[in-house]
C-alpha cells in the first residue's frame, strides 16, 4: 500500500513510517501542518499537533527523498469532544484539508501514517478524516508498552533529541539530549513521578535528526533556548532551531 506519512518531526510519527515499512508499505509523501507563517509562537494551543520544530520539518524531504506539503493550522480546538464529527473550524479541518490536497497529487495513495500511542482524541481525528477520504489510518504503535517501546526505537537507531521539556525531573539541561541517553532517565522518573516514558501526557517533544529511513542526516548548527516558564519543580523549555543543514551519511 502506498502510504502518506504524517511527520511532525517527532520520534514516534518516523518510527510509524518505519513500521509501515517493515509491514510492506511504501511511502509516497509527507505531510505536516505548522504554525501560521505571522504566528508569534512556535507552539500552539493544540491538542492534536506537535509545532515546537516545525523550523526543520523541511529538511526531511531532502532526507527522505520525498515531496513535503505542509499547511498552516488555522482551525481552533473547538471540539473537545472524545468522538469526532465534522465541525467548521476545528483544527482536524486542517488535516483534512491536508490530505485531500495530496491526494489531488498522490491519487494512489491509500493510507495515512501516525504516530499515536496513547491518545484517543488523536487517533479518532485521524481516522475520522481517513474515513473521510476513503483511506486507512496506520497506528502501529498504538497502545504499544511505551518502556519497551522507547528502547526499542533507540535500538531501531531513530535518532531523537529532546526539543521540550514540561515535566518535574525534566530540566533544560535536558534538551538536545538522545531518546538514548534520555531512557534510563524517563524510566527513574516514570518510577517517581508516574510520567509517561514516551512523553504521551506532553512531558516532553522530540525531534528526529536521524533514522533509517534517511537519506541524509539532520545536522544542527544554531539553537535557542527558549525559556516558557521557569517553575522551580517542572521547567518549560524548548529549543529553536536556528540554522541547520543536511549531510550525506556515510555508507557502511
Amino acid at each position: 500500500m502506498k502510504v502518506l506519512g504524517l511527520i511532525s518531526g517527532g520520534k514516534d510519527s518516523c518510527y510509524n513510517m518505519m513500521q509501515c515499512i517493515a509491514h510492506g508499505h511504501s511511502i509516497s509523501a509527507l505531510a505536516n501542518l505548522h504554525p501560521p507563517l505571522n504566528a508569534e509562537k512556535d507552539e500552539l494551543d493544540s491538542f492534536m499537533y506537535q509545532t515546537v520544530g516545525h523550523d526543520a520539518i523541511q529538511y526531511y524531504s531532502e532526507c527522505m527523498e520525498l515531496p513535503l506539503y505542509r499547511k498552516e493550522i488555522i482551525g481552533k480546538t473547538i471540539l473537545q469532544d472524545m468522538e469526532y464529527v465534522t465541525t467548521e473550524n476545528d483544527e482536524t479541518e486542517d488535516l483534512y484539508e491536508l490530505i485531500k490536497e495530496v491526494l489531488k497529487h498522490h491519487p494512489d495513495i491509500k493510507g495515512v501514517s501516525s504516530g499515536a500511542i496513547m491518545s484517543n482524541y488523536q487517533r479518532i481525528r485521524v481516522e475520522h478524516v481517513c474515513a473521510r477520504l476513503g483511506l486507512t489510518s496506520l497506528a502501529y504503535l498504538w497502545e504499544r508498552p511505551q518502556k519497551e517501546l522507547l528502547a526499542e526505537m533507540a535500538e531501531a537507531k531513530v535518532n531523537a533529541v529532546l526539543i521540550k521539556v514540561a515535566a518535574i525531573g525534566l530540566k533544560p539541561v535536558h534538551l538536545g539530549k538522545s531518546i538514548a541517553e534520555m531512557h534510563p532517565i524517563l524510566c527513574d522518573l516514570n518510577d517517581k513521578y508516574d510520567i509517561h516514558i514516551c512523553g504521551e501526557g506532553g512531558e516532553y517533544e522530540t525531534f528526529t535528526l536521524d533514522c533509517p529511513l534517511f537519506k541524509k542526516r539532520i545536522i544542527v548548527d544554531e539553537i535557542q533556548t527558549i525559556m516558557h516558564s521557569d517553575d522551580a519543580f517542572a521547567p518549560v523549555a524548548y529549543l529553536r532551531f536556528k540554522k541547520c543543514h543536511v549531510e550525506d551519511k556515510e555508507v557502511v
